[in-house]
């Protein structure tokens, strides 16, 4: 199989699995997308998706965030873990956001990543979920993925994204970012992998992901 080959594989079985594909992080429009987004990192979705309503419900815009303390939005947001940074960051963006924004959640990366505590990730997701704007944001599970299936290098995300942006049609990006990182956690993990269950990775995976794979379980016989 081509690289293109491969490529296709991907998207016509992801298809199959996730016709309809919901949205990991819960949240009602740019602002509450961006907060939920900036609060993920090194956390998972389903945790952030336990807190941001108790933030919510004091401030889901910035004009009564920045009526909040950090050490207010520390305290609430402090079971998504690196609270200390990412209050700052919630704070910091928010009052950004009213000076230089009228309120509104900017649409371009360059004003997005220009954002406290928002990296170029945040930035692809807000992009493509908020506005519906072509992106191929890379969490750990896509740059993981990528490289199981030899459609990368794996040397870092920005080459995994740059790979997938070559391979993928821009029109599907939106879709398809979302729909991977679904099988990744359902089918392909980092840990408890079970390649049976994984048919992505058993039909085109890279032979070393493969024979490696083989050996650990050679090896707990």
């Amino acid at each position: 199989m081509t690289k293109q080959e491969k490529a296709d594989f991907v998207i016509n079985t992801l298809k199959q699995l996730y016709p309809t594909i919901p949205v990991p992080l819960d949240h009602k429009d740019p602002y509450t997308l961006l907060i939920a987004v900036l609060m993920s990192a090194q956390c998972t979705d389903v945790r952030v998706n336990q807190i941001t309503p108790l933030l919510f419900a004091k401030a889901d815009n910035p004009y009564d965030m920045i009526k909040l303390s950090v050490e207010e939005i520390r305290e609430i947001i402090k079971p998504v873990g690196l609270s200390p940074m990412k209050s700052k960051g919630i704070y910091g963006l928010s009052h950004i956001l009213i000076d230089k924004h009228d309120g509104e959640v900017p649409q371009t990366y360059e004003d997005l990543e220009a954002l406290p505590a928002v990296g170029h990730k945040t930035a692809a997701v807000v992009m493509s979920q908020a506005f519906g704007i072509p992106a191929f944001p890379v969490d750990t599970h896509i740059h993981r993925l990528m490289y199981r299936w030899n459609l990368t290098n794996g040397k870092n995300v920005v080459q995994t994204e740059r790979d997938a942006k070559r391979l993928f049609p821009e029109d599907i990006w939106n879709d398809l970012h979302l729909q991977i990182i679904w099988y990744g956690r359902q089918y392909s993990p980092a840990r408890g992998w079970d390649l049976e269950k994984d048919i992505i990775t058993k039909t085109i995976g890279r032979a070393r992901v493969l024979e490696d794979y083989y050996k650990k379980m050679k090896s707990k016989i």
